[in-house]
């Protein structure tokens, strides 16, 4: 039975060696990734794939920018847009392909764009700057940063994560006239830096890793009166027992199957992977391993969920893991990558 075919697109911060979006062949069975090119883009600090797999759109200096997904996987530039705003650092795509919307870190702004029908970047529709004051002002990180934006499963609301603030930030987005307007907030511990959020496949449960405090929030989610409500139901370290305050938690996946969450420490540089409950949504840790390199800042699990990698900042390189559910640990394998920077990473399978 002929498998099926998946590439990887990764994208790094711009330095001598690194100086785009990298196009790697996956080899699911083996758990491995061999490049084939790369596509020049300044500092392509996170990207994403439109669910019918035809763009992909990415960060860059410029604001962002939309490339056309060839039948072998190749990118083809469409064009770019500035975001008004300064340098984005999350990005994220309705299921219609009608709005493209933009996290930044360094200005706190939430932007959504346009999208024209062709899959090219429009203008600005709505931009709205966080406010207010977060942590300790003797810290750089009291002042709003937007480090991620993601669509509710059903659509009808953008979450922004502010790592400063310590706030999720709950949009109604509207489709018709492009506007967001603020309609409530997850509210975070003082001083627990939420960095992002992730939902159940079932859509049900929402999932907020705290970058400081190196915890999982779980919420049940659901929408009551047109109105979202998020219900807090657990609370889980990211830390093995022996761990220390210099852990900082970095990545988080949902796997393919929606049976497993993974997430990656820096600092302490691990990986835990936690079983997901499909009726209560909760988590029980399945593992919490040691990674061979210098901070895992995101992860990837592969689709037939036996191996999982790390993008690791600091190292500069990907490494290859793979997984024993039944005796409950990862082992490294094979070759690791060498890539400057590597800060995202999607697994897009293509078509037959």
């Amino acid at each position: 039975m002929e498998q099926d075919r998946y590439v990887a697109y990764v994208g790094t911060y711009t330095h001598e060696n690194s100086v785009g979006i990298h196009i790697y062949d996956v080899d699911v069975v083996n758990g491995s990734m061999a490049e084939r090119k790369v596509v020049p883009i300044n500092n392509p600090s996170d990207l994403v794939v439109s669910k019918n797999k035809k763009f992909l759109y990415s960060i860059a200096d410029e604001g962002v920018e939309a490339f056309k997904i060839l039948p072998d996987g190749d990118l083809e530039p469409m064009n770019e847009q500035w975001i008004g705003g300064m340098r984005g650092c999350y990005v994220e795509v309705d299921d219609e392909n009608r709005y493209l919307f933009v996290g930044g870190h360094h200005d706190g702004r939430v932007t959504m764009m346009h999208l024209n029908e062709d899959g090219s970047i429009g203008s600005i529709a709505d931009g709205i700057f966080h406010k207010g004051m977060g942590r300790s002002i003797a810290q750089r990180n009291f002042i709003p940063h937007v480090d991620c934006v993601k669509l509710t499963p059903d659509q009808k609301f953008l979450c922004a994560v502010d790592n400063g603030l310590d706030h999720v930030k709950v949009y109604r987005v509207d489709y018709e006239y492009g506007k967001l307007k603020l309609v409530d907030i997850i509210r975070g511990k003082l001083e627990s830096a939420p960095r992002m959020i992730r939902f159940s496949r079932n859509g049900k449960f929402a999932y907020v890793l705290y970058e400081l405090s190196n915890t999982v929030e779980v919420y049940r989610y659901e929408v009551i009166n047109d109105m979202p409500v998020f219900e807090q139901i657990q609370t889980i370290t990211t830390m093995a027992p022996k761990d220390d305050d210099v852990c900082a938690a970095s990545g988080m996946e949902v796997s393919k199957s929606g049976k497993y969450l993974f997430c990656s420490n820096a600092g302490v540089n691990s990986v835990v992977c936690y079983e997901i409950d499909s009726e209560s949504g909760l988590l029980s840790t399945v593992f919490n391993t040691k990674v061979n390199s210098d901070y895992p800042k995101v992860l990837a699990v592969f689709p037939d969920e036996k191996h999982y990698l790390t993008l690791n900042n600091n190292s500069n390189d990907i490494m290859f893991y793979r997984i024993n559910f039944e005796d409950q640990y990862s082992t490294w394998m094979g070759h690791p990558i060498k890539i400057d920077k590597p800060n995202c990473i999607y697994m897009l399978r293509l078509a037959d």
